[in-house]
């Protein structure tokens, strides 16, 4: 129920269009869903139409093609600073663009970009190119700082702004009305679970933010990647749970790999992150600081200890 109207809407599914893409109007807001259902590299985008203002909503690969038929975009709003989330922003050079102050060094300049995945050589180099060939990565000096609270008014339509961190120190989440939309950016609720594998990510602020959107309320829940749209109330506190417990799996097997001793070297090439098999560049970095943060806990909960410097083994 929407909280400016008391009355519950009912909006169409989504519409293919005549380009080839699908789009989903909800009052105000259209999800410009991105291929195969936004799945990487590609990702689902808001667009939020006011009476005086309108704004875009991590502007992804998908809205590249869409360009020609957008209406004028006043300012551009980006949930964190990873490169699916900002490829179309290059379209909009006259709006500002928005992200929390935190990760406001990633889109200042491609150094501070990389800084925030943390990325070691060579796995660096190749990503640089990455994000600037296939992400269209486009530094800007001036960009406006977004904090928790923060509330854009556009004209009978209103976003919100909530810090969500852990994916990134500053990601958001964007509170839509009056169409009552939750946009929770990577907080995408899919099988694959909560990444924090980035050097500015932080498993223990990722957990403390699932911990808070399980109790948050909206008509409808969307997401950059996956999932889409979700309706029902009851389908989000599902999906959510699902996804966090995936942090708990991660760890359980982690202790059960640690009944015999490891080094974070092995831990990384075992893989509790990714399977073995998927090819990406960076896994045993992602899995190095993803299983590092739980091997600090575990430790602090005295749950492992390291048996020689390095070594790591289950209490």
């Amino acid at each position: 129920m929407s909280l400016w109207t008391g009355v519950r809407l009912h909006y169409p599914p989504a519409v293919a269009t005549a380009d080839g893409f699908e789009d989903r109007s909800l009052g105000r807001t259209t999800v410009l869903f991105g291929e195969r259902g936004g799945r990487y590299p590609h990702g689902n985008s808001l667009l939020v139409v006011g009476s005086e203002e309108t704004l875009i909503i991590d502007p992804s690969l998908g809205v590249i093609p869409r360009f020609h038929r957008l209406p004028r975009v006043d300012r551009v709003l980006n949930s964190h600073c990873h490169e699916d989330h900002i490829a179309g922003n290059h379209l909009f050079p006259e709006a500002p663009w928005h992200l929390h102050e935190l990760d406001l060094p990633g889109i200042r300049s491609l150094d501070g970009l990389m800084a925030i995945y943390g990325f070691p050589e060579p796995v660096d180099r190749s990503f640089r190119n990455v994000v600037c060939e296939r992400f269209h990565f486009t530094p800007r000096p001036d960009p406006l700082a977004l904090r928790g609270g923060d509330v854009f008014q556009l004209g009978r339509t209103q976003v919100r702004v909530i810090h969500a961190p852990g994916h990134t120190r500053g990601h958001c989440f964007f509170h839509i009305e009056p169409d009552d939309i939750l946009f929770l950016g990577d907080v995408e609720l899919s099988s694959f679970g909560p990444y924090y594998g980035d050097a500015w990510s932080s498993l223990e602020d990722f957990e403390d933010t699932l911990r808070k959107a399980a109790g948050m309320h909206a008509r409808f829940y969307a997401t950059f990647h996956h999932v889409g749209v979700l309706e029902e109330r009851s389908a989000f506190q599902e999906r959510i749970a699902r996804f966090s417990a995936v942090i708990d799996a991660r760890e359980a097997r982690l202790l059960d790999f640690l009944r015999e001793p490891q080094t974070l070297e092995e831990i990384a090439q075992h893989r509790f992150v990714y399977r073995p098999q998927d090819q990406v560049s960076f896994a045993e970095a992602v899995e190095r600081r993803s299983m590092g943060q739980h091997l600090e806990r575990l430790a602090r909960e005295g749950r492992v200890r390291e048996v020689e410097p390095g070594t790591w083994l289950a209490s």
